[in-house]
């Protein structure tokens, strides 16, 4: 008993020891750390965050980063949704407005004339040109004059308020050279651009070597570049059946089909696709490319000339280069186009335009020789020497055919 008494008294004596200690060592720990000056009274260095040591505290900044760019994609497509919404509902009340007022106009309301349509917006004046440059071919200049009547009926429905939709305005041109399909499609690419259907209204000739290229990835650059030039136009594909190859499943002609098909599908109101070439290779081409024929809503066929529209063809051409053939010479260039005919590689108009081109190189050698070398009247000619274009002048073509040899006569 007595000693447990020593070991309580000796316990009670450290306690209050200690306490006196700690008292004084927390005293004077706290004047320091708190003494002015100190910007860190709670602590030193190791208050501060830098990181840590767990190996995965940058991926807590990326999961943070990544919800956050997940409730910005969020917002987006919110905001997104709501144009849509808000642009369909426009949609909506335009076409209920629209159809309001459809019932409401009064079926008498006048639209206009039709040939108020065409000569305002130009078109007869285009079609009157046909008329002009193109002697014959009824059945072409007829296909215009539907194709016309369809974009000027058009028209005058969009201006009342009624529904329409650009038609199918590719075109395929089939028929012998010389047979009027380039100026064809250059007068219907002057209608459309007229009509509103068309920017600028040109026309962009190109064949296989316009579009293909000779190896892999030059082909793709080729065909978008000539689209590219003819983009607000027209573009006319001549001889267009070359551009496939059924014998080579690796010609490159095929990947400019397949733009040329995707152009013509997505781009329809703002290129007109018009393909042209002989009749028989142009239907062949179309049995390969099914693709092709159905963007098509307009076939137009040229039926060859015959030998009397070609002598009217000559008189329209020495119009315009300002000659006159004289009246007695219109037999003999009929006869030459007769016995032409007859032989290979005849081309209608361009025949009759190389024709023309030989005739005033004969009419300029006999003025020459008149007035220049024999010196006739002084050596001085008239207006009507420089114009005339004479019997003598076709009569040399007529014997180059009947004196030449049989293999040199498509050259007469």
């Amino acid at each position: 008993m007595k000693l447990s008494a020593i070991a309580l008294a000796a316990c009670v004596t450290s306690a209050s020891a200690f306490s006196h200690g700690y008292s004084s060592f927390s005293s004077r720990v706290s004047s320091e750390l708190f003494q002015a000056g100190n910007p860190n009274p709670l602590g030193g260095k190791s208050l501060e965050y830098t990181g840590g040591d767990d190996p995965n505290s940058s991926n807590y900044k990326q999961l943070a980063d990544a919800l956050n760019d997940a409730d910005s994609e969020r917002r987006k497509e919110k905001e997104a949704a709501d144009q849509r919404e808000r642009a369909a509902e426009i949609r909506r009340e335009e076409r209920m407005r629209k159809i309001a007022y459809m019932e409401e106009m009064p079926d008498d309301t006048p639209a206009g004339t039709v040939d108020e349509f065409m000569f305002k917006e130009g078109v007869q004046e285009q079609l009157n040109k046909l008329d002009r440059d193109l002697v014959g071919l009824v059945p072409v200049k007829q296909r215009v004059k539907e194709i016309a009547a369809l974009l000027v009926l058009d028209k005058m429905r969009r201006k009342l308020g009624f529904e329409t939709s650009v038609p199918s305005l590719h075109m395929s041109f089939t028929g012998a050279p010389g047979t009027g399909k380039t100026t064809v499609a250059v007068r219907m690419g002057q209608i459309l651009a007229k009509m509103g259907y068309s920017r600028r209204g040109h026309v962009v000739l190109a064949t296989r070597d316009d579009l293909v290229g000779q190896y892999v990835g030059h082909t793709a650059p080729k065909t978008k570049e000539m689209i590219k030039k003819a983009m607000g136009g027209v573009l006319l594909v001549d001889e267009a059946y070359y551009l496939y190859n059924a014998a080579n499943d690796r010609d490159y002609g095929q990947e400019s089909i397949e733009i040329l098909l995707n152009v013509m599908e997505n781009n329809q109101d703002d290129l007109v696709v018009a393909v042209a070439g002989y009749k028989d290779r142009m239907d062949k081409f179309f049995s390969y490319i099914p693709g092709m024929m159905s963007r098509i809503g307009n076939h137009i066929d040229f039926p060859n000339y015959k030998s009397d529209e070609l002598v009217q063809i000559s008189e329209v051409m020495a119009r315009e280069l300002e000659y006159e053939i004289d009246p007695d010479a219109y037999a003999v260039f009929h006869n030459y186009i007769q016995k032409r005919m007859e032989l290979p590689f005849f081309s209608n108009a361009r025949t009759v335009r190389n024709a023309m081109d030989r005739a005033r190189m004969n009419s300029a050698i006999r003025t020459f020789d008149k007035f220049a070398i024999r010196g006739e009247n002084g050596g001085f000619c008239t207006v009507n020497d420089l114009k005339s274009i004479s019997a003598a002048d076709f009569q040399v073509l007529v014997d180059d055919i009947d004196n030449a040899d049989v293999e040199k006569r498509i050259f007469a």
